[in-house]
């Protein structure tokens, strides 16, 4: 069965079964279980249910797998002529979770 869920401002496709990435959930630690309860859309074919805007009832359970911290992006500002220059740089904090269920 496969799901569209939001989660944190962002959507995703998921089945039972898929582990993605998603920006770290605060106050959880791996082996956490997390309960989605925004689903846009459940099912598959003529079994689809829509969500104006969320499926009433439906929901996805997540199990966190571990929590990390992505790659390093590096910002570099520079103004020409006037010896401007900055580097910056920044890791986002990630949660990794694999989708348990999916309740319709």
């Amino acid at each position: 069965m496969k799901a569209t869920i939001e989660t944190q401002g962002r959507q995703f496709i998921v089945t039972e079964g898929d582990v993605i990435f998603v920006n770290r959930y605060k106050d959880t630690q791996a082996g956490d279980t997390v309960t989605l309860d925004k689903v846009l859309c459940v099912g598959e074919g003529a079994e689809t249910k829509f969500g104006a805007p969320y499926v009433d009832g439906a929901s996805a359970t997540a199990t966190i797998l571990e929590n990390k911290r992505d790659k390093k992006v590096i910002i570099h500002k520079m103004h020409r002529r006037m010896g401007y220059r900055r580097t910056r740089g920044h890791r986002q904090e990630l949660s990794v979770i694999k989708i348990e269920s999916i309740n319709a």
